[in-house]
C-alpha cells in the first residue's frame, strides 16, 4: 500500500526559467535540467571543464535567455540603427555576460545582463553615430574600460567610481574621464532619462521628425562648437583633428596640461548639456 506524502512534501511543478519573450513570438525554452534553475545552470557551466560540455551548457544557458537580449535590443529600434545590427550587438553582449558571470558572486544572472546588455546598445549607438570621432587612444582606453566595468559592477554590486574604475585599468583618472566623456559628449547622455513632456530621451529619438534626427543633430553640434570661444575651439581642433596630447596641445596654447584637461572637461560637459537640454526640450 502507498502512503501519501505529508502535506509539507507535497510535489511541486520544477520552477521554470524566467524569459522575456519576443513581441509576437514564444519565450524560447531552454533544454529540460530537472531540479535545477538558471543559477545552477550557469554555476554547472562554470565548473565544467570538459569542452564539449561546456559548449553544451552554453547552448543551453544562451538559448534560454537569448530572448532577454531580443527584447532589449528591440527597445532600441527606430533610431537609424539596423533592427538587426542591434540583435547581434544584444547576443553578442549576452554571450560575454554568460561567459564573464560568477553565480554567487553578485544578485543574479539577470540583474548582472541587463545593465550589461544594455551598455553595449548604447555604446553601439555612440560608436556608430559618433559625429567627432575621438582620437584612437581615447578610443582604446574606452574599450579597455568596457570589461573593467563588467567586472567592477559584478563584485561591487554597483557601479565603480572614476577612481575605482582607473586604478582597476592602471590609468590616470583624468584620462578615464575624458574617456567617458567623449564617448557621449557629442550624443545625448542618457536613451533612458526621462523628459519634461513625459517619456523618456530614448522614446524620442525614436520620433523620425525629433531633433535627434542626424543631418539636424550634427547640425546643431556645428553651431554649439561655434559658439565656443576662438581658444575653445583650437583646443578641440587640436585634440580630434590633430590628435594632439593634452601635453603638447599645453605647450601649443602656453598652459599647463592639467589646464588642458580642465578646459577639455568643461567644453565637453557644456556641448553634453547643450544637447540633452535640447533633447528633452
Amino acid at each position: 500500500m502507498t502512503r501519501p506524502l505529508p502535506a509539507h512534501r507535497t510535489p511541486t511543478a520544477p520552477r521554470a526559467l524566467t524569459c522575456v519573450p519576443l513581441p509576437g513570438s514564444s519565450a524560447v525554452q531552454r533544454p529540460e535540467h530537472p531540479g535545477s534553475d538558471l543559477e545552477t545552470l550557469l554555476a554547472t557551466y562554470e565548473r565544467a571543464s570538459n569542452p564539449a560540455d561546456r559548449d553544451r551548457l552554453l547552448a543551453d544557458v544562451v538559448a534560454a535567455t537569448m530572448p532577454l537580449a531580443d527584447s532589449l535590443a528591440l527597445r532600441y529600434t527606430g533610431r537609424g540603427i539596423d533592427t538587426e545590427d542591434l540583435i547581434q550587438v544584444a547576443r553578442t553582449a549576452l554571450v560575454g555576460a554568460v561567459q564573464r558571470y560568477r553565480p554567487g558572486a553578485g544578485r543574479g544572472f539577470e540583474a548582472f545582463a541587463v545593465p550589461t546588455v544594455r551598455g553595449e546598445l548604447k555604446r553601439h549607438f555612440r560608436d556608430a553615430g559618433w559625429m567627432v570621432r575621438p582620437p584612437r587612444g581615447l578610443q582604446e582606453l574606452r574599450a579597455e574600460l568596457v570589461p573593467a566595468e563588467d567586472e567592477l559592477r559584478q563584485r561591487l554590486g554597483r557601479d565603480a567610481t572614476l577612481t575605482e574604475l582607473a586604478a582597476a585599468v592602471g590609468r590616470e583618472g583624468s584620462d578615464v574621464a575624458e574617456a567617458r566623456a567623449t564617448a557621449s559628449a557629442f550624443t545625448p547622455a542618457s536613451l533612458d532619462a526621462p523628459t519634461p513632456s513625459g517619456g523618456t530621451a530614448g522614446e524620442r529619438l525614436a520620433d523620425p521628425v525629433d531633433v535627434a534626427d542626424g543631418v539636424l543633430l550634427r547640425a546643431v553640434v556645428r553651431a554649439e562648437v561655434a559658439r565656443l570661444t576662438p581658444r575653445e575651439r583650437v583646443i578641440l581642433r587640436l585634440r580630434f583633428v590633430e590628435e594632439r596630447t593634452q601635453s603638447e596641445i599645453g605647450e601649443a596654447i602656453g598652459v599647463s596640461q592639467m589646464q588642458v584637461s580642465r578646459l577639455l572637461a568643461g567644453v565637453l560637459a557644456r556641448l553634453r548639456e547643450r544637447l540633452d537640454a535640447l533633447v528633452a526640450a
